[in-house]
């Protein structure tokens, strides 16, 4: 089982979701951002590695906030969503070929990746 990293990057009561690009093998589907932790690295440094790598900023990893377990067709995923501040800035997105900032209760209206539609529906609680 992978484990996997997603950020609840917030902004004016807005989240950030990505869309996978075309060459991806769950193309056109949309994540929290996040990524693989690679061995021997904690969640908090693979949330800060990745969000420097797909959007070029720097994150401060919060609290953890909710997960999931979700067996795609290559592979089992261990999801763990954390809650991260950040100073606003410009975003140049590397991996995604979309970005959004969209308000928790239209989260579940975007086609989102299996594992990542539990922690929209949490989050969705969280903030009513």
């Amino acid at each position: 089982m992978k484990i996997v990293t997603a950020a609840i990057l917030q902004q004016d009561n807005r989240v950030l979701i990505a869309r996978r690009p075309p060459n991806d093998p769950l193309a056109g589907r949309w994540e929290f951002p996040g990524g693989k932790v690679e061995p021997g690295e904690s969640m908090e440094d693979c949330l800060r590695r990745e969000l420097q790598e797909e959007f070029g900023i720097e994150v401060t990893v919060g609290e953890f906030f909710s997960g999931t377990t979700y067996r795609y067709d290559h592979g089992q995923f261990d999801l763990r969503a954390y809650f991260v501040s950040w100073r606003p800035q410009s975003l140049e997105p590397t991996a995604h070929d979309e970005i959004r900032w969209v308000a928790p209760r239209d989260l579940l209206d975007h086609d989102l990746l299996p594992a990542d539609i539990p922690i929209a529906k949490a989050l969705l609680k969280h903030t009513a």
